[in-house]
């Protein structure tokens, strides 16, 4: 029988997972914004006014700030908890990473539906 001792470290097989599903959403999304690029001539500020005001694609930038910021966090934190051993400097690195990914998911929701 294997006993683990909780220190706050993760096992990994639920941030693999949440780093490939939130890059397989990053990667659709940015074929979906390639592709309606590639079928507009010019790219004026109308289009893209006409294009962000569809709710569609304000719902896919949204999910895709979210994947990114998620995706961002795990990659993050795995890199901090490898290689910041003070505990106090970890933590505070951590909740410094997750104040800015707030608040650029904050600002990107303010931008799309402002």
């Amino acid at each position: 029988m294997v006993n683990r001792v909780v220190v706050g470290a993760h096992y990994g097989a639920r941030d693999w997972l949440a780093q490939r599903i939130t890059a397989v959403i990053m990667a659709a999304y940015s074929v979906i914004l390639l592709v309606v690029l590639g079928t507009n001539a010019s790219l004026t500020y109308g289009v893209w006014k006409d294009l962000f005001t569809a709710g569609w694609m304000r719902v896919a930038t949204l999910l895709f700030a979210v994947s990114l910021a998620w995706h961002a966090w795990v990659g993050v934190r795995d890199i901090l908890m490898d290689y910041i051993q003070p505990v106090g400097l970890r933590l505070s690195l951590q909740v410094l990473t997750l104040l800015l990914l707030a608040s650029y998911l904050g600002w990107s929701v303010q931008i799309l539906w402002r």
